[in-house]
């Protein structure tokens, strides 16, 4: 993260912070609204700027908090839909040994923002309904709540025919985000692919009523992302839902879908487990190692966990 914070610092100090500010102000207002783009909300280069700077930490490390949940070792990344390549930047780090590195985006501004600040990858344009290359890992990160619900389809049939080894999809964390999750989840399923996170099953969600499945990361702010977002705090807490599908088996654990409750001796986990149900699960001290492990829980962690892990 520090290489990605570095290289926008530089690209934003060539931007005026007045021009800069009421860009991203208007992008704020734009991507809020939930409404499918009829146009391309990036319109130029200020613009694409303007972006990069209040949305790409948020999004590196949404899709870095989404690779550690999966085991595989690709070779080749392919990253539709991403802009100036905050989730190529994740990919890279989860993922030393990738060589072959493609970002595709149908706004060209974008490609160039993102070819200035990482020269080595292939910065394509491209529009949905053009053929791809295939690679092993296929990434579309906050991408689908741009589209039409037909054109969500087609982008999601379209990665994972592109994809080898492992499909990953990211999308706020709001209940129209995870609506998008969960129907990218559907078509991913009946294309023969198998989830790997962060669900411990291969059904239909457990969550009911009003709650919705979502996590959240912690991304410290640089100075200049501060100015630019006119935000006092040094940290924001980004809220994501997402898929990872793979073609491995995957094993039943249970996954903590909320921030962990503590009470003196005793620990409350909510769960989604293997039998699809989402509820609380109660650890007292009593239990020894558990008690610690559950202590140590974070939301999104898988849960139980391994022996050797506590």
């Amino acid at each position: 993260m520090t290489d990605l914070r570095e290289a926008l610092d530089q690209l934003l100090e060539a931007v005026p912070p007045k021009r800069l500010a009421e860009s991203v102000q208007r992008l704020i207002a734009d991507y809020r609204s939930g409404r499918p783009a009829d146009e391309p909300l990036l319109r130029n280069m200020v613009d694409v700027t303007a972006y990069a700077a209040y949305r790409m930490p948020a999004t590196h490390a949404a899709v870095a908090a989404v690779l550690a949940q999966i085991t595989i070792s690709p070779k080749s990344v392919l990253d539709v839909g991403g802009g100036s390549g905050a989730a190529t930047w994740a990919a890279l780090a989860a993922f030393p040994a990738l060589d072959t590195v493609t970002i595709l985006d149908q706004v060209p501004e974008a490609l160039k923002l993102g070819q200035r600040m990482l020269p080595r990858a292939t910065w394509q344009e491209w529009h949905l309904g053009e053929p791809t290359d295939t690679a092993d890992l296929v990434l579309v990160s906050y991408v689908l709540g741009e589209l039409t619900e037909d054109a969500q389809h087609d982008l999601v049939d379209a990665a994972g025919a592109a994809a080898r080894q492992a499909v990953v999809i990211v999308e706020p964390g709001t209940p129209l985000g995870y609506r998008r999750i969960l129907d990218a989840r559907q078509r991913l399923l009946e294309q023969g692919w198998t989830v790997a996170a962060p669900c411990p099953h291969q059904q239909q969600c457990g969550m009911t009523g009003k709650d919705w499945c979502h996590f959240s990361v912690r991304v410290n702010r640089s100075a200049l992302h501060r100015k630019v977002k006119d935000a006092a705090l040094g940290y924001e807490d980004e809220k994501f839902a997402y898929v990872a599908v793979t073609r491995q088996p995957t094993e039943q654990q249970g996954r903590v879908v909320r921030h962990p409750a503590f009470r003196k001796g005793l620990v409350t986990l909510q769960v989604c487990n293997p039998d699809t149900t989402v509820g609380p699960t109660l650890v007292s001290k009593r239990e020894g190692p558990t008690y610690k492990a559950a202590r140590d829980a974070e939301w999104g962690d898988r849960w139980p966990p391994h022996s050797e892990e506590h």
